[in-house]
């Protein structure tokens, strides 16, 4: 019979299964050998039919579902009969073969099998030619309904079991991957804010040092004695400034650092689409070098606002456009959701997503001299658009010195 690995419940029923069918076959012989009637040829029957169980529930070829194990039951229920002719004790048997015909072949043959069993068993006690009681039939019958019930019964909780030990596993996998994802974001979460700090202080610092040292290089006569210092000193400023500059650039999202912040962009729309939201990019106007945070800012928002898109606005359709102007840059990301009330509404993307609420991009674009805005009603979608001034190479604020 079925070898493989079972829970403690189930090995136990199988071996009360082969203790009853056991227990029923020497029952029947040492009630032929006490009444005296084909003692010789039930004993002989009732072993023969021992034995072909044996073979089968030892078998590794017999298995639920199977030709081995439609056949084995074939010569079982064979033996029966021939015991049942003998000896009407025999129709005792008929309540484990329920249960093996259960177990081993499909139901629409199960029930059709069970069936047939308990109308053997009848038939041979009337055959027999004992009292015909209500018990006569009742017996046979209720003993078939108790195993259909049974065996229908421990299946379906089987199958739940597995269901929710599926559940269980899946749940563990799901964790697991939001505690990597969350470890993920707060690496790049750390990278980008060293980026930032590097590029906002010591890279801003070293830009300066630089320029002043320039100034006073050009101040002093060529055969000054402080001339060769100053000149050594911009240098070793010029070359730590460009040392910062890798650092931030090696800080960067990964997105950037294979190509282009429009390239990024366009990763970031394709990996979007799926098969209920089509997201589509564009550039508009002539593109120009960005320093690197504005890039990151961008990036991230354009991020964000797509997170929020996914995970709450049920759109089936979103536009992402990068615009370079005369003196800005701006990021727009249209969606056709469900929209919200401005400041009331729930648009918050997770960390794990790549994005940050609205208030943290809010800082951001303030932080890089910009603004973000958000236009959104019920029904009618929602628009997020990130605008920053363009550095301009006088010093100013909002230049990139770095």
């Amino acid at each position: 019979m079925d070898s493989r690995a079972h829970p403690p419940v189930a090995a136990a029923l199988r071996l009360c299964l082969h203790a009853l069918l056991v227990g029923l076959l020497a029952l029947a012989a040492v009630r032929a050998v006490g009444d005296g009637t084909h003692a010789a040829a039930v004993v002989a029957v009732s072993c023969l039919m021992a034995a072909v169980y044996a073979a089968g529930a030892l078998a590794p070829a017999v298995q639920p579902r199977t030709r081995a194990g439609a056949l084995w039951l074939a010569a079982l229920g064979a033996v029966w009969l021939a015991l049942l002719v003998l000896s009407p004790e025999a129709l005792w048997v008929a309540f484990p073969l329920y249960f093996l015909q259960l177990h081993l072949l499909p139901t629409r043959w199960a029930l059709p099998a069970v069936a047939v069993t308990a109308a053997a068993a009848i038939a041979c006690f009337v055959l027999h030619g004992e009292p015909v009681t209500p018990g006569t039939f009742i017996g046979p019958l209720l003993g078939a309904a108790v195993a259909v019930a049974t065996v229908l019964g421990y299946e379906a909780l089987f199958r739940e079991s597995e269901r929710r030990r599926e559940l269980i596993e899946e749940l563990m996998s799901t964790r697991a991957e939001l505690a990597e994802a969350e470890r993920t974001a707060g690496t790049l979460a750390e990278r980008e804010r060293l980026a930032r700090e590097i590029h906002d202080t010591l890279a801003q610092g070293l830009s300066s040092i630089q320029l002043l040292l320039h100034a006073a290089e050009r101040t002093l006569p060529a055969d000054a004695p402080a001339t060769p210092h100053v000149r050594r000193a911009r240098e070793a400023a010029q070359d730590n400034l460009a040392e910062a500059r890798r650092f931030v650039r090696a800080l960067s999202p990964p997105d950037l650092e294979n190509g282009s912040l429009a390239a990024a962009l366009e990763r970031l729309s394709s990996r979007t689409t799926g098969p209920g939201l089509t997201v589509q990019f564009a550039v508009s106007g002539t593109p120009v070098e960005l320093p690197t945070p504005y890039e990151v800012a961008l990036l991230r928002t354009a991020q964000s606002a797509l997170a929020n898109t996914v995970r709450h606005a049920g759109a089936g359709r979103a536009e992402i456009t990068l615009s370079f102007m005369d003196t800005s840059v701006s990021l727009d990301v249209v969606d056709d959701g469900r929209g919200f009330v401005p400041g009331r509404g729930p648009v918050v993307a997770d960390q794990d997503a790549g994005g940050f609420g609205l208030p943290a991009m809010r800082a951001r674009a303030r932080s890089l001299g910009g603004t973000l805005s958000v236009e959104s009603a019920p029904g009618q979608g929602t628009a997020v658009a990130l605008t920053l001034p363009l550095p301009i190479p006088d010093g100013r604020p909002g230049q990139d010195a770095a």
